[in-house]
């Protein structure tokens, strides 16, 4: 600001450097949050004061979904042998055994007196062991069979017979089902990059190119598409769909710079107690990207505030939800922003209220209440507290600047407030969009660690196999079981009733037994 440029009269000269000093504290409150977000936890629990911890001991419902059930009162009191004490979990009891017996030499098994000692129990202690894998190779043998008395010219059919080896996934290759399901599972659920693996093979003594584990995982991926379309469909049919994205690095895309961003898509739905879960790779955000995943879909769909949802507009039978944790974290910002400043102020208020809305959504969650009971209980409890939150907005949007952490946060709010009230309308609904971005987790989990897609063809085989695990996941279904079970079975089926028996949510977890 050129000095020369300054008003003469007081008044306005006051007012301008009110102005300034106003921008600097805005300024001061984005370099704050940046410097908690590069620098600081990652975590959007807040820290209770000694008053918080204290109220909590009464009221149950005041907390937030996110943090533990504190002792209730009567817990807190209760005598020392009634409450549940902590130490080491046990070991599972469905883990192999192996005993080894410690016995006393034949020497000290003489008493004193003379007479021999009588074994009279036994002290048993167990430790965690683990074998390391190993590779091994599986031998296909198929004895040939020819006829010596006339050498096959009386028939019509091949002189030489041997038994047909069973499809394979990838035919005519090397990899097991076994060690496809291991590969994929430690890249897709467990984020380890192939050039790892690599690695790991090596150290095992196979020499094993990480070119030839992504060319399984492309081959693998493509004999899955039949099961993706199902998922589609199951996705279409289904009364609920959670939707997000997320960036992704792809090189090699036709007439686009390797550094230019494309998008994971992620969208989940099915049948209630059935969930689907499918990830979609595409170059970019639009929101026809959506519009083609969900095709004629009717039903809710809960997103979070992106514009590219927008396209799809208030079509007939799509009923758009918002999301209540998008709300929060903008609020959280804004008192990470505030520092030692934030108790009390309009972000703290804010975040209570909604701490007392994810209250009611534990006290449902822990009376196991049924869809009409949880609306009932919405309505009674939630929609006052909404109702609160609402009327806050209102008094504060008119005094706040909007170019201001707290004036965007209160923009959003508001902007999505009519679908940030869809979920009182049916107790299969939640608040947040959290089941999408739960399952698209692993992917940036992953992310971190292999940064890029190579060629598109690569990103659509890492939608199609994380869409399998994450929907494995999604069923309480073991990823390594599931896709071992998957690789094994898909080969020989030929009917699309074959094919939707191996989708996770149909799959008995008993079925899923590791040959020993």
């Amino acid at each position: 600001m050129d000095i020369n440029s300054l008003p003469d009269d007081p008044a306005v000269l006051k007012s301008v450097i009110a102005d300034h000093q106003a921008h600097i504290a805005e300024l001061e409150k984005r370099i704050r949050l940046f410097n908690l977000i590069i620098y600081g936890p990652k975590s959007e629990k807040r820290a209770r004061t000694g008053q918080e911890q204290q109220l909590s001991l009464f009221d149950e419902a005041e907390q937030t979904v996110e943090e533990h059930t504190p002792q209730t009162f009567e817990e807190a009191c209760a005598p020392a042998h009634t409450r549940g004490k902590r130490g080491r979990r046990p070991i599972p009891s469905d883990l192999p055994r192996v005993t080894v017996v410690h016995d006393l030499p034949e020497a000290e098994k003489t008493c004193p007196c003379g007479a021999a000692l009588t074994r009279i129990g036994e002290e048993i202690s167990e430790k965690l062991d683990i074998v390391p894998a190993k590779i091994q190779v599986i031998r296909h043998i198929r004895p040939k069979y020819a006829c010596r008395a006339c050498e096959g010219v009386e028939g019509d059919g091949p002189t030489v017979k041997t038994a047909s080896m069973p499809p394979q996934i990838i035919p005519q290759g090397i990899v097991t089902p076994g060690l496809l399901a291991h590969v994929a599972v430690a890249k897709y659920a467990d984020a380890l990059p192939l050039y790892r693996q690599e690695d790991q093979f090596a150290r095992l003594g196979l020499d094993v190119s990480r070119g030839t584990l992504a060319g399984w995982m492309i081959r693998a991926a493509k004999a899955c598409e039949p099961l993706i379309a199902m998922i589609i469909a199951e996705i279409r049919s289904g009364p609920i769909v959670n939707m997000d994205e997320t960036t992704v690095q792809v090189l090699a895309e036709p007439g686009r710079a390797n550094t230019t961003k494309s998008f994971m898509w992620v969208a989940r739905g099915g049948t209630p107690g059935k969930p689907v879960v499918l990830f979609r790779y595409h170059p970019t955000r639009a929101g026809s990207v959506a519009a083609g995943i969900l095709g004629d879909f009717k039903g809710y769909l809960q997103t979070d505030g992106y514009s590219g949802y927008e396209a799809l507009g208030e079509r007939e039978g799509l009923r758009h939800l918002g999301c209540m944790a998008h709300v929060r974290r903008k609020f959280v910002e804004v008192e990470k922003s505030a520092g030692k400043k934030a108790k009390g102020g309009t972000a703290h208020a804010v975040l209570d209220l909604i701490g007392k809305l994810y209250g009611v959504e534990h006290q449902a969650e822990k009376q196991k209440l049924g869809p009409e009971q949880i609306k009932a209980l919405r309505a009674e409890k939630s929609r006052p507290i909404l109702d609160t939150l609402k009327a806050l907005f209102d008094a504060r949007v008119t005094t706040t600047p909007p170019k201001s952490l707290l004036g965007k946060a209160i923009g959003y709010a508001l902007k999505q407030w009519g679908r940030l009230l869809v979920y009182l309308e049916d107790g299969r609904l939640r608040p947040d969009n959290n089941l999408a971005e739960n399952a698209i987790r692993p992917f940036a989990v992953g992310r971190k660690n292999w940064l890029f897609s190579g060629h598109p063809r690569g990103a659509d085989a890492s939608a199609t196999l994380y869409s399998l695990i994450e929907t494995a996941k999604a069923n309480d279904l073991e990823p390594y079981r599931y896709l071992r079970h998957l690789f094994e079975h898909l080969p020989t089926a030929t009917s699309d009733a074959q094919r939707k028996a191996l989708l996770p949510q149909y799959i008995d977890p008993k079925r899923l037994i590791i040959p020993a």
